[in-house]
Formats: C-alpha cells, sequence, structure tokens
C-alpha cells in the first residue's frame, strides 16, 4: 500500500515549482505601504534576496553549473560598469548602496528567476500571479478614485495609487501595465480557449485603472509593447484585436461616458509636452537637461552611483521646481526633493558614464535581440510544440520592451521596482534558457527548452527535488527529445 505523505513533509515540499519563491515576492507587493513611510526597504525587496540565497543553495546542493556562458556574459556584463561608478561615487556608503540595488535589479535577482524556471508552465504561473496583482492593485486603485480617497491631482484626491501611497504614484501604474502585457502575451497564445478568454478579460478590466493612474509614461510603454506584441503575434489578428479595442472604446467613453474631463486633458497634454508643457514636464527637461550637463563633465565615468542628487543643483536651470508635492491616499501634504532625472538612461549616464550606459543597455539589447531571435523560430515552427510557446514568449518580450521603453520616462526606484528585475529574469529565461535557467535546476546543463522541460518532467514524476541525468547535457539535441519539430534553439 502506497504511504500518503504528510501534507507539509520535506519530500512534498520537495515537489513544489521552485518559481514559487519568485511567486511569493509578486505577492508580497499586494501588501499596502505605510503612510510617510520614510521609504524604507519593502517586503518584497527582502524576499527577493532570500530568494537569491535560495537559488545559490539549490546550486550547491545540485552540484550544477549555473549559467551558461552566454548568459554570464549578457547577465554579468553591467558588474564591469557598476563596479566604475561605484568606485567614483561620492562616498562609499553611497557607492555599497546603489551597487547593492542595481545588482539586485539587474543581475542578481534576473538570474535567480532564470535559473528557478523549469518550463513553460512555470513562466504562466508567474505571469498570471502578476495579472492577479495587477487586479488587486486595479481595483483597489478604481475604488479610490470613485470614493475621492486616492492621492491628489488638480485639487481633487482622485488619482488611483493602489496600497503604494501618493509617494509612489507609479508603483499601481507599473504594476497595473505589466500586468496587462502579461494578460495580452496570454491571450495571444495557443493554449486552451477558456484561459485566453479569461485573460482577454482581464485586458479589459485592467484598461481603467491604467487610466485612472493618470500616468502619461505608462500609458505611451503600454500602448507600444501591446502593438509590438498584437504584430508579433500576426498581423491578421493584430487588425482583429485592433478593431476590438477601438469598438471598446467608443462604447466606454461614448456610450457609458467613461471619459472624464480631467482624464480627457490628461491625454491631450501628452501632444502639448514640447508647445505648452506643465511644471512636472518642464521639471523633468531641466533634470534631463542637468543629467546631460554631468555626463559631459565626465563622460566616460559619470559622477558616481547615487551622484544625481548632488550635482543637481550645479547643473540645473531656474526653471527647476523645488519639488514634487503629494497629499492624499492616507496621507498628509508632503514635498518631495527631485532626487533623479525620470530618465533610466541619462541617469545611468549622468552617474555611471558611457562605460555604465554600454554596459547596462548592452545586456537589455542583447536580451532582446535573442528573444526575438527565439520568438522567430516559434513563428517558423509548425504544429509540435513551437505554437505553444507563443504566449511564454510574447510575454517575456512583452516585459522586456515595456521595460526599455519606459525607462525613457521613468527610472528605478520604489516598492515596485522589485518587478523590473522579475521581468528581466523572464526575458533572460526566454533569450538564454537554453542551456542557462531551464537545464540548471532540472539536471540539463545544455540543450533544447523541450529538453529541460522534459527534464522538469522527469523530476515531478520521481517525487525527488533532483532531476534525472536521461538528458545529456552535452551536444544539443540530444537524448529522448533529439526528434521534436522544435530542434535545437541555437
Amino acid at each position: 500500500m502506497s504511504q500518503t505523505l504528510p501534507p507539509w513533509s520535506a519530500a512534498r515540499v520537495r515537489r513544489l515549482p521552485p518559481v514559487l519563491a519568485v511567486v511569493a515576492v509578486v505577492a508580497l507587493l499586494a501588501l499596502p505601504v505605510a503612510p510617510d513611510g520614510g521609504g524604507g526597504a519593502h517586503p518584497a525587496d527582502a524576499v527577493s534576496a532570500l530568494v537569491v540565497l535560495y537559488c545559490a543553495l539549490r546550486l550547491v546542493r545540485d552540484r550544477r553549473r549555473p549559467l551558461s556562458r552566454t548568459a554570464a556574459v549578457v547577465l554579468g556584463l553591467p558588474v564591469f560598469g557598476l563596479a566604475v561608478a561605484a568606485m567614483g561615487a561620492v562616498s562609499p556608503g553611497a557607492g555599497l548602496t546603489g551597487l547593492g540595488r542595481y545588482l539586485q535589479v539587474f543581475v542578481l535577482v534576473p538570474a535567480a528567476v532564470l535559473l528557478l524556471i523549469r518550463g513553460r508552465d512555470d513562466v504562466r504561473l508567474l505571469a498570471w500571479s502578476m495579472v492577479g496583482l495587477a487586479v488587486w492593485q486595479g481595483a483597489v486603485g478604481v475604488h479610490q478614485y470613485v470614493t475621492a480617497t486616492g492621492a491628489s491631482y488638480q485639487g481633487e484626491q482622485v488619482r488611483a495609487v493602489g496600497t503604494f501611497g501618493a509617494q509612489d504614484v507609479m508603483g499601481m501604474a507599473t504594476v497595473v501595465s505589466l500586468g496587462l502585457v502579461c494578460a495580452v502575451g496570454l491571450a495571444l497564445g495557443r493554449t486552451p480557449v477558456r484561459h485566453r478568454l479569461f485573460a482577454a478579460g482581464c485586458v479589459l478590466a485592467l484598461l481603467l485603472p491604467l487610466a485612472l493612474s493618470f500616468s502619461r509614461g505608462a500609458w505611451i510603454a503600454t500602448a507600444v509593447t501591446c502593438a509590438a506584441q498584437l504584430l508579433l503575434a500576426g498581423v491578421r489578428r493584430a487588425l482583429a484585436v485592433g478593431a476590438a479595442v477601438v469598438a471598446a472604446g467608443v462604447v466606454l467613453v461614448g456610450g457609458f461616458g467613461i471619459g472624464t474631463a480631467m482624464l480627457q486633458e490628461r491625454v491631450g497634454s501628452i501632444t502639448r509636452v514640447t508647445d505648452s508643457p506643465d511644471q512636472s514636464v518642464t521639471d523633468r527637461y531641466t533634470m534631463w537637461a542637468a543629467a546631460a550637463g554631468m555626463w559631459r563633465e565626465r563622460p566616460l565615468t559619470g559622477v558616481g552611483l547615487k551622484g544625481f542628487p548632488e550635482h543637481r543643483d550645479g547643473h540645473a536651470s531656474l526653471a527647476l521646481s523645488s519639488g514634487s508635492e503629494t497629499d492624499g491616499a492616507g496621507a498628509g501634504y508632503l514635498k518631495q526633493p527631485l532626487l533623479s532625472p525620470h530618465n533610466m538612461y541619462l541617469l545611468v549616464l549622468a552617474e555611471q558614464g558611457l562605460i555604465g550606459l554600454l554596459a547596462l543597455a548592452g545586456s537589455w539589447l542583447a536580451l532582446l535581440a535573442l528573444g526575438l531571435r527565439e520568438l522567430r523560430s516559434v513563428r517558423r515552427s509548425r504544429g509540435g510544440p513551437g505554437p505553444d510557446r507563443a504566449d511564454c514568449a510574447l510575454v517575456a518580450c512583452g516585459l522586456l520592451v515595456w521595460q526599455l521603453t519606459d525607462f525613457a520616462y521613468a527610472d528605478i526606484g520604489g516598492p515596485s521596482t522589485v518587478l523590473t528585475a522579475v521581468c528581466f529574469g523572464l526575458a533572460a529565461w526566454w533569450a538564454l534558457g537554453d542551456g542557462a535557467g531551464d537545464g540548471a535546476l532540472t539536471g540539463t546543463g545544455t540543450g533544447t527548452k523541450a529538453e529541460a522541460e522534459s527534464g522538469a518532467e522527469a523530476e515531478s514524476g520521481a517525487g525527488s527535488g533532483v532531476a534525472t541525468e536521461s538528458v545529456p547535457g552535452a551536444g544539443a539535441g540530444a537524448g529522448p527529445c533529439s526528434g521534436s519539430a522544435e530542434g535545437p534553439v541555437r
């Protein structure tokens, strides 16, 4: 007779997918941020550090090669520029703090996510967790708008900020946008129809809180990304979905009158950022000019990590205001200093110079190029396992496109930054997973994604935490999956 295992036995715990550790990081972002909390570390940041430690312990226990050569180069490329910029920081403390934050967001957590994902089901689980977080934060945001308990906007407390509070007005917009991108990718895949319909429903539901966030940068990045996802899924589908979105917009705005004067004015302001910009846009232009001035002063190495606030006043014009005013959403009035240019590329250029920008941007562009190449191989496949990967491809590539577009209007900061690290990890899994993350923790050192996933299935069937060695690590296409339609990725 087979013995039933207790619910929390060691054997049952070992059967749980390792990616649940990353899902826990996403889930913790649903916790409310304390009003006037002083900008301390969020629980999600602390757990992300534990995820990195957990991943390292699994690698040591299983004695697996952590990363392929390509993955190590692509993910490790930013380290050199960060080390140089840390040495040029205004103080050792600032250098170490900035170095730790950049390594967390762009190196360590993405590598851990890549290594903990074992296959397509893990990617879908992580994507759905981000959709669920977006729905929760969006529901809170809509409630704030309806009850006038949100952040202050044009004298009224109607700006949807979710549980992030008025001090992080971009937090909810980021979470909702990323969840919407995941939902679009899942809806455009080849999964069961009910899953795709549910994902499409989530897309429609998330449009309202995204609009009520009044975040122009998030709107632009989401529109660009969703358009790219539709085109990558096929021109015919893009036209059909585009027509449906236009029809839904006509019904919402015309039929139900969901387009308030405030929202219409905010949308119209996007086209007036050069003719008659408001004070927030003027501040942004001024800080962009200040960042460019810092770079011209030290073109190769920049002013050092965390150096933008120290050098801002020496390069900014008198058009810069004294700070950003925040109020509402459970917090009192507060004037926040402008400590960054709200442009990731210019922030890196100012603090890390050309060396840092080429290292970071080079890593991001390599992920994008490799990811799009993988997506192209999926579209070329006919039958077999290829089409089943379309949703994972569109989610991973979409999240990366959104981040790279949003970086033109924002930079890292706040609790939602940990989601940026998760997005880069998902993109790295898709672009580098063949021989890096798919195989590292499932018994395959190299090979295709199909081989890695067969190893994951063997692991779950065996009921142990270590995969079987039935899939050889050397030689692409070797092993039981060598005759599949998917073939070697590289």
